[in-house]
């Protein structure tokens, strides 16, 4: 079943993660650690991130330096086919437009198709790490938009060149991501709101949130999309503080806002061992207030986080 069959078909709140591939050279142990870890709650969809080429320089003699471009994480495809055959749980791969060209997207979508995984999560990508040639190459789309508009070409039987072949058997089904504390290139909460209408009226079946660590976030948000009649499934997605430093990094990065509450009790912890203590316990009381109104799934961000992931499950599931 696809993403949101199983979700209908869940009687209660569902579980879910996200994953990283290993680093390049790397076997799939870690990642399977991972899963293993987090089994007993079943879990109705893995999702696995994709990670573009980044520009990086190296030494290669004293004071000369080499411009190279380096895949740190490559093989979501073939993760996300090892993992949905040797563990029979959904694998949702992200699709990005960022840092990939139309025609690298095409042959992911046929690879995946013989591989017989057909969610994906559909996502524009960071583009901070992208040289200027490659953010301004016609060669790859500029927003999701545009890349869910080539997957259903795709699933109509349609490809780049506009030639047509036999239309998939099993057509992709996708979700997107969406902000309750607003995308941090929208101009304001109304404009992300219509631009995920958008992608809802394209075709998207359910979208993910980014972090969030206050649920009335969550809440205010999901009411002003049903407003504007955004009515598919809306996942949080939940990520446990594990270190100190996230006070800081994790609004700087993703733009997620700490509430007061939690802050104040960071601030009295001296080691990561208290932030993680910190954490999990903020997770849990955040997890069941979601579940008591109704949360169609929880997923879980596990990157450092995945024993901190599974204290918290086991308290809610």
């Amino acid at each position: 079943m696809s993403v949101i069959e199983l979700l209908k078909h869940s009687n209660k709140t569902a579980f879910s993660f996200e994953i990283l591939p290993p680093p390049k050279g790397n076997s799939l142990v870690k990642v399977c650690g991972v899963i293993d870890k987090l089994r007993e709650f079943d879990p109705k969809y893995i999702n696995i991130t994709t990670h573009h080429s980044e520009t990086v320089y190296r030494e290669t003699a004293p004071g000369l330096l080499k411009k190279t471009h380096v895949r740190k994480r490559p093989g979501t495809v073939a993760i996300a086919a090892a993992i949905q055959n040797r563990y029979g749980v959904a694998a949702v791969p992200h699709i990005i437009c960022k840092g990939f060209t139309k025609e690298e997207t095409e042959y992911a979508l046929i690879d995946l198709q013989f591989l017989g995984v057909t969610d994906l999560l559909l996502l524009r990508g960071d583009d901070s790490k992208l040289e200027k040639d490659k953010l301004a190459s016609e060669q790859s789309h500029e927003h999701a938009t545009d890349l869910i508009k080539q997957i259903n070409r795709y699933n109509q039987g349609v490809n780049l060149d506009g030639n047509s072949f036999e239309k998939p058997e099993m057509p992709f089904s996708y979700g997107v991501a969406c902000y309750p504390e607003k995308h941090e290139e929208a101009p304001n909460m109304d404009s992300d709101i219509a631009f995920l209408k958008e992608k809802v009226e394209l075709g998207a079946e359910y979208a993910v949130t980014q972090m969030f660590f206050d649920n009335r976030k969550y809440f205010e948000f999901i009411e002003r999309c049903r407003k504007e009649n955004i009515n598919i499934p809306i996942i949080p997605g939940i990520k446990p503080i594990v270190l100190l430093d996230q006070l800081t990094v994790l609004p700087r990065i993703f733009r997620a806002d700490i509430p007061d509450a939690l802050e104040i009790e960071l601030r009295k912890c001296k080691t990561n061992e208290e932030a993680q203590q910190v954490g999990v316990e903020w997770g849990i009381v955040q997890c069941r207030e979601l579940i008591r109104n109704g949360a169609p799934s929880l997923h879980f961000y596990t990157l450092m986080a995945t024993d901190c992931v599974r204290r918290i499950a086991k308290e809610i599931y």
